[in-house]
């Protein structure tokens, strides 16, 4: 079982930055492949980003492409996803989830998942 707790989230300005950190509890992670996801207020969770276990592959959704920049460190046992350029919306509670094998876009191949954190972009 990993255990995820996601860090980092809170109110910004548009055009701002923020960063989330992704951690597991208990296990390393350095075996799995971790993706990003959120959901805003009255919308299905979508896909944001996700990493492979070694770092060499990365993908985004086209919404936040150029603006966000997932990354790993692996001896810190931390996945990042580095948000800039925010814009209203990109509000939404933001979810980091892990799973081993392929790295996919699909939500319903990741296993674990973390309470998500909130992330608010102010006009």
């Amino acid at each position: 079982q990993v255990q995820l707790q996601e860090s980092g989230g809170g109110l910004v300005q548009a055009g701002g930055s923020l960063r989330l950190s992704c951690a597991p509890s208990g296990r390393t992670f350095n075996t799995y492949n971790v993706g990003w996801f959120r959901q805003a207020p009255g919308k299905e969770r979508e896909f944001v980003a996700t990493i492979g276990w070694s770092g060499g592959t990365t993908m985004y959704a086209d919404s936040v492409k150029g603006r966000f920049t997932i990354s790993r460190d692996n001896a810190k046992n931390t996945v990042y996803l580095q948000m800039s350029s925010l814009k209203p919306e990109d509000t939404a509670v933001y979810y980091c989830a892990a799973r081993r094998g392929l790295v996919t876009q699909i939500q319903n191949d990741y296993n674990y998942w973390g309470q998500g954190t909130q992330v608010t972009v102010s006009s």
